[in-house]
C-alpha cells in the first residue's frame, strides 16, 4: 500500500468534521448515476462530466455507489466500484482546490457486514466522510445484528442511515430500529426513502423521541420532496425539519433542484406557506412518476434518470449494466409529456451553456 493511501483515513476524518456542519445545514446531494457506452463499459469521460455537472449546479456534495448508481457494481466480478468512486474523488478534489468549499462526500456501503466494512475501509481510504448503508443484505437479522453491522462500518465513516423503499429491494426499518441508531456515536445523518409516510414518520419520531439534535434529516422520498422539505414534524415539544435531500430525482435538473431547495429553506419555519410552492411539489412528484416509472413499480427508474439526461446531451445513452433495464413501454412518452408540462422544472440551458467544458479533458 503507498503511503499516501495510509494517511487517506486521516484525511476522511479531518474533511467529515469540516463537512459536518454543511451536512446538517442542509444542502442538496444527488445520486450519482453511472455513465455507460454502448458495450456497456465505464465511460470515464462522461462519468467525470456528470460529477462536474452536479458541482457546478451547485451542489453541496454526491453520494456515489448507491441506487442511482446501480447497486450491481458492489458485486466485486463487475470490477467498478473502486474506478467510479476514484473518479468521483478526483472531481471532488479538484472542485476543491478551486476554493469552492468543501464538499460532503457519501459512499453507498451494501453487502453483509465483512463486505460493508471493506467497501466502507476503500471509501474512506478514497476521502469519503459518510456511509450510506444499504441493509437489504440483513433482512433476516433482528435489529440489534443490524445495529452492529452500522457500529463497524462507523470505525470508518460516518454512517448515514438509509431506509430505502421495499419496492426496489429495501427491507422493513421499524421505530425500533431508528431508536437505536440514534445512539450510535457515528450516527450522522438518515436518508428516509421509504415512498411512505407512515415509515417517514417511525424514522422522524425516533430521532425526537432520541434527543439528537446533531443527525440530519434527509429526504429520499423522490414522490414527495418539496413537502418534505416544508414540514415542521411536530412530537410534543420535540419538532424537527428535513434540511435537504439525498436524491436520484436530484440526478436530473440539478440547477433548479438547488433553486428549489434555496426557496425551502428561506420560507423555514413560516405559518404561511407560498401557495406556488405547493403547486410545484405536486408539479415535481408528477415529474417524478414518469422519470421513475412509478406506474410499473419503478421498473425503469435508473433508465428514466439516464434518459434525462441523454436528452441533455450528458450521456450517450441510457444504458443499465443490466440489459433487462430499460425504459418502460409508454415511459418516453410519459417523460415528454412531464418536460413539456413543466419546463421551470428543467435546467436544459444551463447544461447547454457548460456542457463542452464538463466534457472536456
Amino acid at each position: 500500500m503507498a503511503n499516501s493511501d495510509l494517511i487517506r483515513p486521516m484525511t476522511s476524518v479531518g474533511r467529515r468534521a469540516e463537512s459536518a456542519a454543511t451536512l446538517r445545514q442542509g444542502c442538496v446531494i444527488p445520486a450519482h448515476p453511472l455513465a455507460l457506452d454502448s458495450h456497456r463499459r465505464l465511460d470515464e469521460r462522461r462519468q467525470r462530466a456528470l460529477s462536474r455537472y452536479y458541482l457546478a449546479a451547485g451542489a453541496g456534495g454526491l453520494a456515489v455507489g448507491v441506487h442511482t448508481t446501480q447497486f450491481k457494481i458492489h458485486d466485486p466480478r463487475c470490477g467498478l466500484l473502486e474506478p467510479v468512486w476514484r473518479l468521483a474523488q478526483e472531481e471532488f478534489d479538484r472542485f476543491e482546490s478551486s476554493g469552492s468549499g468543501k464538499l460532503v462526500r457519501v459512499a453507498g456501503i451494501c453487502g453483509e457486514t465483512a463486505q460493508a466494512v471493506s467497501e466502507a475501509e476503500l471509501a474512506a481510504q478514497l476521502g469519503y466522510q459518510f456511509g450510506l448503508v444499504n441493509l437489504t443484505s440483513l433482512g433476516r437479522c433482528d435489529i440489534e445484528s443490524m445495529i452492529d453491522h452500522c457500529r463497524l462500518i462507523g470505525e470508518q465513516l460516518g454512517i448515514f442511515g438509509f431506509y430505502l423503499q421495499p419496492a426496489v429491494g429495501g427491507i422493513e426499518l421499524p421505530y425500533g430500529f431508528w431508536r437505536r441508531f440514534c445512539e450510535l456515536e457515528n450516527a450522522y445523518a438518515i436518508k428516509v426513502a421509504a415512498f411512505d409516510r407512515y415509515r417517514t414518520l417511525d424514522v422522524v419520531r425516533a430521532v425526537a423521541d432520541s434527543g439528537r439534535r446533531d443527525i440530519a434529516l434527509y429526504t429520499g422520498n423522490d414522490d414527495s420532496i418539496l413537502i418534505d422539505l416544508l414540514t415542521a414534524f411536530d412530537f410534543g415539544e420535540n419538532s424537527l425539519r428535513f434540511v435537504g435531500g439525498l436524491l436520484g430525482q436530484w440526478a436530473v435538473w440539478t440547477s433548479q433542484a438547488v433553486n428549489l431547495h434555496r426557496r425551502c429553506q428561506e420560507v423555514g419555519g413560516d405559518a404561511l406557506l407560498p401557495a406556488e410552492l405547493l403547486s410545484l411539489a405536486a408539479s415535481l412528484t408528477d415529474a417524478n412518476s414518469a422519470i421513475f416509472d412509478a406506474a410499473n413499480r419503478f421498473k425503469g427508474c435508473v433508465p428514466g434518470i439516464h434518459e434525462i439526461l441523454r436528452r441533455q446531451g450528458l450521456l450517450a445513452g441510457n444504458w443499465c449494466l443490466d440489459d433487462d433495464e430499460r425504459l418502460s413501454p409508454g415511459q418516453a412518452a410519459e417523460i415528454d409529456r412531464v418536460s413539456r408540462q413543466y419546463p421551470d422544472l428543467s435546467d436544459d440551458e444551463f447544461v447547454r451553456k457548460h456542457l463542452a467544458a464538463w466534457l472536456s479533458d
